[in-house]
């Protein structure tokens, strides 16, 4: 099925050039836009800086969930496989086509952004859609990687925007307990 699915979109390459030249720059160039955004956030304010500095961590854990499956995990990539058409760039490296780095990042920014910024984190979920679905088109992975590494960098958001908020909670209950503490003191 996983076979089927890449065939399916990949059989598309060539027919339609100016597609074609759109999946490669989104798969070159998406991840300027995250890095852009991730900048321009940074400069607005503390709220925007706290989002940049939670999004910057979950793409440096997946980076390193990306080193580590890819340590213990190989799977060949489709054109290595099978007749699949290519685009730019080719890989230097036949490493492994699971998980997809570009994917897993960009779904890890994105979901980020999205526990802060709706409208925002929607439009970066819809660039990190198309960035997977370029991985396909171009030939560089199958659809059950693009899931898998969208599944993987998505929960990474999620489990460190659960952390920050026990944190914060935790940190929030201490400082009231101590100003509680301090109140009654002062009272007697």
């Amino acid at each position: 099925m996983d076979y089927k699915i890449f065939r399916a979109i990949n059989r598309l390459v060539g027919r339609y050039p100016s597609v074609d030249t759109i999946m490669v720059m989104i798969s070159q160039k998406a991840r300027y836009v995250y890095t852009l955004l991730l900048i321009l956030m940074w400069f607005r304010n503390k709220f925007y800086k706290k989002i940049t500095i939670q999004a910057t961590f979950s793409a440096g854990i997946t980076l390193l969930i990306n080193f580590f499956i890819k340590q213990f995990y190989f799977r060949a990539r489709p054109f290595l496989n099978h007749n699949a058409h290519i685009l730019p760039p080719i890989p230097s490296r036949m490493n492994s086509s699971f998980p997809s780095k570009h994917t897993m990042l960009s779904f890890a920014v994105a979901t980020s952004i999205l526990f802060y910024k709706r409208f925002l984190g929607c439009f970066m979920w819809l660039l990190a859609f198309l960035t997977g679905f370029s991985r396909i088109w171009s030939g560089q992975h199958y659809p059950s990687d693009i899931i898998g590494s969208a599944v993987i960098g998505s929960l990474t958001s999620i489990v460190i925007n659960v952390i920050v908020w026990l944190w914060n909670s935790f940190v929030l209950c201490i400082v009231q307990s101590y100003n509680r503490a301090c109140a009654f003191v002062k009272l007697r």
